[in-house]
């Protein structure tokens, strides 16, 4: 009774909801606001861990990069109104769900080895750009043009 209250709750939030798995090296790009402007910032890195949730609003996932030398991870919620766009750089292949063994290791044992994918891997992006509408003018100067 409560999660369907829950899932009516949420339909409104909820937009396309990308799919990431761990072993994905991810560029998130994220809204910050400095004072009054605005601007986007990129957090690339590989997906550790992906928590779906008992709701949609509720799934999150963490993104690990080395900053300095020094391991840096961040956790987003998929569907912040502050993440821009989510591109997928690489697909390595994993074995694990959650891939925590890898804070422990450095160099070249960090490293994850790549996959064959294929294009529709790469095409994963939270917020959609409008499309013009491009058909309309084009129509009205090929009339033009045929008097």
């Amino acid at each position: 009774m409560t999660s369907q209250l829950l899932h009516d709750l949420a339909k409104p939030y909820v937009k396309n909801v990308p799919d990431i798995r761990p072993g994905y090296t991810v560029r998130v790009h994220e809204k910050i606001q400095e004072g009054d402007k605005d601007r986007v910032q990129i957090f690339e890195g590989l997906v550790i861990s992906v928590h779906r949730g008992h709701t949609p609003t509720d799934a999150t996932f963490l993104v690990r990069r080395i900053a300095s030398g020094i391991g840096v991870e961040k956790m987003f919620a998929m569907l912040s109104p502050m993440i821009d766009k989510i591109e997928v750089k690489k697909v390595a292949k994993v074995r694990r769900a959650k891939l925590f063994f890898l804070r422990g290791r450095t160099g070249k044992s960090a490293r994850l080895s790549e996959r064959f994918t294929s294009n529709d891997e790469f095409a994963v992006a939270v917020a959609p750009e409008p499309v013009a509408e491009e058909k309309e003018e084009a129509s009205v100067e090929d009339v033009n043009e045929v008097k």
